[in-house]
C-alpha cells in the first residue's frame, strides 16, 4: 500500500510503499477512502506532542470501508463504511475506562500519533473506537466528521445550556460546530484572526449572530466561549466577554501559555476547563445528530500524495473548513 509516512518532526511527510497490515484481535482492516487533515497533524509534525512514536502515519479523521474482521469483533460486515476517530485505543480496566471516562485512560492511545494513522491506502482500528457511517454517497464530507465535529460536539456539551456560545478560530471544527448551535437555536459569536475578513463573511453566511476579530468586542456578553485557535492569549480575552456563571472550553490537545490575568475577570463564577479526545457516547451521538441537522462541510480535497501541500495551505490559513486527502484522486 501506498502511505505517507513522518520519520522525524520538522521534517516532509515522505510517500513510501509499505505491506498492507493484518487486522490481530478485536481489530479491523480498513480499506481508507478518505482521510481529513487536521490542526493536530501540524503539532506531530512540528514536535510540539510529546512522546510521538516514530515513524508515524499521521491521520485520524478516517473514512473507510471494511477489508477484514479479526478475530473477536462482532457488530461490522466486510464492505461497510467506517469512521476512525482520534482516540484509538483505552485499557477498558481503569476507573476512567468504566465509568464512561474513557477519554482519561491513562494508557489511551491516539490514532496517528501512536497507532498508525488514516494517510495511506489502508489501517488497522480498534472495532471499538469504529463507528458506523452511511454507506452511500461521497466519503470526503464526512471525514473532518470524525475529529473536527467530534470535538467540537465535545466542547459544546462542556459548554452546557449556553443560549450564547462564542467561537475563536472559525476554521474546521468551527464551521461543523457552528451549524449544531443554529440547529439547536442557540446564537454564535465568531472571532477570527485580525484582518481575515473571509473568515468573518464564512460565518455570516452560516448564520453568525455577529463576527469579528478576536481583539474586538462581541455586541452582547456571551454564555460560554469554546477556543479551538491553540492560543493562549485568547483565553483572557474570552472571559472578559463572559457573562457570570460563563465557561471558557479550550478545545485543541495542545495550545501556547496563557498569560496571567487579574483575578476579577475570572470571579462571578466563570470556570475555564479543557477538553481532552472523546468518548463513544460522543461519537455515537455526534454522529447520529450530524445528520438531523443536516451538517455540510466545506471541504478542500488533495490526493494523497499531496499531503504536505494539504499540511501547508492548512498551516497558512488558505482555506475555509477542511482539508481532505482522498486516496483515488
Amino acid at each position: 500500500m501506498r502511505a505517507m509516512l513522518l520519520d522525524r518532526p520538522g521534517t516532509p511527510l515522505r510517500m513510501v510503499d509499505l505491506p498492507v497490515p493484518q487486522a490481530g484481535r478485536g481489530a479491523i482492516l480498513i480499506e481508507v477512502e478518505a482521510c481529513g487533515v487536521c490542526r493536530t497533524d501540524l503539532h506531530l509534525i512540528d514536535g510540539e506532542l510529546p512522546q510521538p512514536v516514530l515513524p508515524m502515519i499521521p491521520g485520524h479523521e478516517i473514512v473507510g470501508r471494511v477489508a477484514a474482521i479479526g478475530e473477536g469483533v462482532e457488530g461490522f460486515v466486510v464492505g461497510q463504511r467506517v469512521g476512525v476517530p482520534w482516540l484509538g485505543w483505552t485499557c477498558g480496566e481503569c476507573h476512567f475506562c468504566t465509568s464512561g471516562r474513557e477519554n482519561l485512560c491513562d494508557a489511551a492511545r491516539f490514532t496517528g500519533y501512536q497507532i498508525p494513522g488514516g494517510y495511506a491506502e489502508y489501517t488497522v482500528a480498534d472495532a471499538r473506537y469504529c463507528f458506523p457511517l452511511p454507506d452511500t454517497g461521497d466519503a470526503a464530507p464526512l471525514a473532518p466528521l470524525l475529529c473536527a465535529g467530534l470535538i467540537g460536539y465535545r466542547a459544546l456539551r462542556l459548554a452546557g445550556e449556553a443560549r450564547r456560545v462564542g467561537i475563536y478560530g472559525f476554521g474546521a471544527a468551527a464551521h461543523i460546530v457552528a451549524q449544531v448551535l443554529k440547529f439547536q437555536g442557540r446564537e454564535f459569536y465568531a472571532f477570527t484572526r485580525p484582518g481575515d475578513i473571509a473568515s468573518q463573511e464564512f460565518a455570516r453566511s452560516l448564520g453568525a449572530a455577529w463576527a469579528g476579530s478576536a481583539d474586538e468586542n462581541p455586541s452582547a456578553l456571551l454564555d460560554a466561549a469554546l477556543i479551538f485557535a491553540p492560543a493562549g492569549p485568547l483565553v483572557p480575552a474570552a472571559l472578559r466577554h463572559l457573562e457570570k456563571g460563563g465557561c471558557v472550553v479550550c478545545a485543541g490537545i495542545h495550545m501556547s501559555d496563557i498569560p496571567a490575568f487579574p483575578y476579577d475577570i475570572l470571579w462571578g463564577e466563570r470556570s475555564i476547563r479543557s477538553v481532552a479526545n472523546l468518548t463513544r457516547r460522543d461519537g455515537l451521538e455526534f454522529l447520529e445528530l450530524a445528520p438531523r441537522v443536516p451538517i455540510q462541510t466545506e471541504v478542500h480535497r488533495f490526493p494523497l500524495e499531496q499531503a504536505n501541500e494539504a499540511l501547508a495551505q492548512l498551516r497558512r490559513g488558505e482555506f475555509q473548513g477542511a482539508a481532505v486527502l482522498t486516496m483515488k484522486g
